[in-house]
């Protein structure tokens, strides 16, 4: 993702409700000077990469993330291990790094311990 679809996504992750242009163009000319065009352009994009999913209402659509950040985030891991050549040693490097309580959270979730984090819940 560039940096304006990063953002745009970010807004939309952070909404629990689905999105106009209008809102999130509204949202980032706050910040900075925007065009609604390229807003409309990016969330079309966006769509058309299947990261946002959208429905009309009335004139305009809504859109909706496709998948959470988390989901999303899972799946670009999946790539970068993909890609990366030996599997095991990316995950051990990637390990390594991990703080205490990080690493502690991975041993509940392989382990099966903690389903509820796992699955998307709150602990």
């Amino acid at each position: 993702m560039g940096p304006l679809e990063a953002t745009i996504m970010q807004r939309m992750w952070s909404s629990d409700d689905p999105q106009s242009v209008r809102a999130i163009h509204d949202s980032l000319a706050e910040d900075r000077k925007i065009a609604y065009t390229t807003v409309m352009t990016v969330m079309d994009n966006l769509h058309r990469k299947g990261l946002l999913g959208r429905e009309r209402q009335g004139r305009a659509y809504v859109y909706s993330p496709a998948a959470t950040r988390e989901e999303h985030t899972a799946s670009l891991l999946g790539e970068v291990l993909a890609d990366g050549g030996d599997r095991a040693n990316v995950l051990l490097h990637f390990v390594e790094h991990l703080d205490d309580d990080e690493l502690a959270t991975l041993r509940r979730v392989v382990t099966g311990s903690d389903r509820s984090t796992h699955q998307g819940e709150e602990k």
